[in-house]
């Protein structure tokens, strides 16, 4: 990128065709590199941009010299609220700063109003999907034989059935913190279809699933207030809440955590460790599902608490 301004930030390492990302010398402007799975994602953004989604405005796209494919897009801003998150922890603590839930929460209002406006006309089977989508299904199963049983299928089908009815819209499939920036939502890679709230509902609860590495942790007062203020924007475009269906939610949430987790190589404990613990997080939602239908990821250990063997007991 010599001569242009541009200044290399990262590898796409997510993106099966590599590439890259580079920032304009403003800041104002980023620039991906890549090849089909870009393509892709710069086409359903721009169809996003027409649907009101907040997602960067596309500025340029098209091939480059050397015929990779490349997109130009505006800024959203330096830090997504995951950098804002552990900035704020310079000051003490662990709670997540009440200014971060409140830029969350005005972000994920927008997205969820812009998807509650455009609901897709789907296949019968289309929930099913979003399931093995969302869920990595295939990738999971293949790599945990002992979860693919009836019983885990069983409560799958509980949860489908839970959601059958609600509207399916056009959705991130890995909305969170470090997604979101306080000016709308980057990185579009994995889109596809889902239920109405799936992308923003689950958003503070599935910080536990990193097991404490995150830095920072949800008081009850803050999910409570984030969902309140999810199911007043679903009441404002005539939709139904999006809380009651948070447990259907973070079930299959606990399988896209697991997803790609076993390691290759048997000497890397640590690497066994968290595939382990990931194994153990979605034992612990899957019962609580069978029971309650909700998933309290507040009770979850963290990864230290299980690796000291304290794993098996939830918190209290």
């Amino acid at each position: 990128m010599t001569g242009t301004g541009w200044q290399f930030v990262k590898k796409r390492t997510a993106d099966p065709d590599g590439g890259a990302v580079y920032v304009s010398a403003d800041r104002e402007r980023y620039r991906r590199t890549g090849g089909e799975a870009l393509r892709t994602e710069a086409a359903f953004q721009r169809m996003a941009i027409g649907l009101h989604y907040p997602v960067p405005q596309v500025l340029e796209c098209g091939e480059a010299s050397d015929g990779t494919f490349f997109v130009v897009e505006e800024s959203l801003g330096e830090q997504s609220l995951h950098e804002m998150a552990l900035a704020c922890l310079e000051d003490g603590g662990r709670e997540l700063a009440d200014a971060v839930v409140d830029q969350l929460v005005e972000v994920s209002t927008r997205l969820l109003s812009a998807q509650a406006g455009h609901p897709v006309d789907a296949a019968p089977d289309a929930l099913r999907r979003w399931v093995e989508q969302a869920g990595w299904t295939h990738t999971v199963f293949a790599e945990n034989p002992d979860f693919d049983t009836p019983r885990t299928h069983a409560a799958l089908d509980r949860a489908m059935d839970q959601l059958d009815g609600v509207p399916l819209v056009w959705g991130h499939l890995d909305y969170g913190l470090p997604n979101v920036l306080p000016a709308g939502v980057i990185d579009w890679q994995h889109h596809g279809l889902i239920p109405l709230g799936y992308d923003v509902a689950p958003a503070l609860d599935i910080i536990p699933f990193k097991g404490g590495a995150k830095g920072y942790v949800v008081t009850p007062a803050q999910r409570e207030r984030y969902l309140a203020a999810l199911d007043s924007a679903a009441r404002a475009v005539a939709a139904d809440p999006v809380s009651p269906h948070l447990g259907a939610f973070l079930l299959v949430k606990g399988l896209f955590f697991l997803a790609l987790m076993r390691p290759d190589d048997p000497a890397r404990s640590d690497k066994h460790r968290k595939w382990q613990y990931r194994r153990h997080l979605f034992l612990k939602g899957l019962e609580q599902y069978e029971r309650t239908g909700a998933v309290d990821t507040a009770l979850f250990p963290t990864l230290d608490d299980f690796a000291a063997g304290q794993g098996s007991a939830d918190r209290p």
